[in-house]
């Protein structure tokens, strides 16, 4: 059996383990998880506000579902698609920590030479690739949502403020269960608990997936409603 093969063997064992032991208690590893994603969410929202607060707002009509033509089938699986690229986002990076953390120093183990140098090496570049992107993700996030809600707070005669109020209850839901999986690297990485990982993903993944769908709901056919109550232009 080739090294690859004892390391995969290894890290499936691992994920079984660790999902097996998840199942008996569940809600230690899940109030965790939610709460470190929390913080991400919370943590995003405020930059959002700064930089909506601070932006030029782009006067360009926006078109929302919902306000500017109603809202169909085609505008909620956007939404979806979009914050399902950005939970596929995290969740490789997620992956990417299981790697670094676990996988390749199994490797590594069995191995001597260059390849060994190699796979020692691999690991540092592994855990920058993480911490690259999510502060790609994190720091993307902000500027084009806050640009956004400069935009939509400028369009609707309403504050950033107030406009984040109406986006809260969609938001706060999606960017939790988009960073569930960042929070469970962040854990995994305080406790080096990197063989954990791969079974933290797959977890963290079939959590989100219900969340994300209940938040692209609510924002394409409840949240245009509340930001009708709160404009002044759209008779609030």
């Amino acid at each position: 059996m080739s090294v690859a093969e004892l390391a995969a063997r290894q890290g499936l064992h691992d994920t079984r383990a660790a999902l097996y032991r998840w199942n008996r208690d569940p809600s230690a590893v899940l109030r965790s998880w939610l709460l470190g994603a929390l913080a991400f969410a919370a943590g995003l929202l405020t930059a959002v506000l700064v930089v909506a607060s601070l932006v030029t707002a782009d006067l360009t009509p926006a078109f929302i579902p919902g306000i500017s033509f109603p809202a169909g089938l085609d505008d909620y699986l956007e939404v979806l698609g979009r914050n399902g690229l950005v939970l596929a986002l995290h969740g490789f990076a997620c992956v990417a920590g299981f790697m670094a953390g676990s996988s390749l120093p199994a490797q590594a183990e069995q191995l001597t030479g260059w390849n060994r140098w190699i796979h020692e090496r691999a690991r540092p570049v592994a855990f920058a690739w993480v911490a690259g992107v999510t502060a790609f993700s994190l720091v993307t996030q902000a500027y084009v949502l806050g640009s956004t809600g400069a935009q939509l707070a400028a369009q609707f005669g309403i504050s950033p403020a107030l406009l984040m109020l109406t986006v809260a209850p969609h938001a706060v839901l999606e960017l939790t269960a988009v960073f569930l999986p960042l929070a469970a690297w962040t854990i995994a990485s305080r406790r080096s608990d990197w063989h954990e990982l791969l079974a933290a993903t797959a977890a963290t993944v079939a959590l989100a997936i219900p969340m994300l769908l209940v938040a692209a709901s609510w924002e394409t056919w409840a949240w245009p409603r509340l930001l009708e109550l709160a404009s002044p232009h759209l008779g609030g």
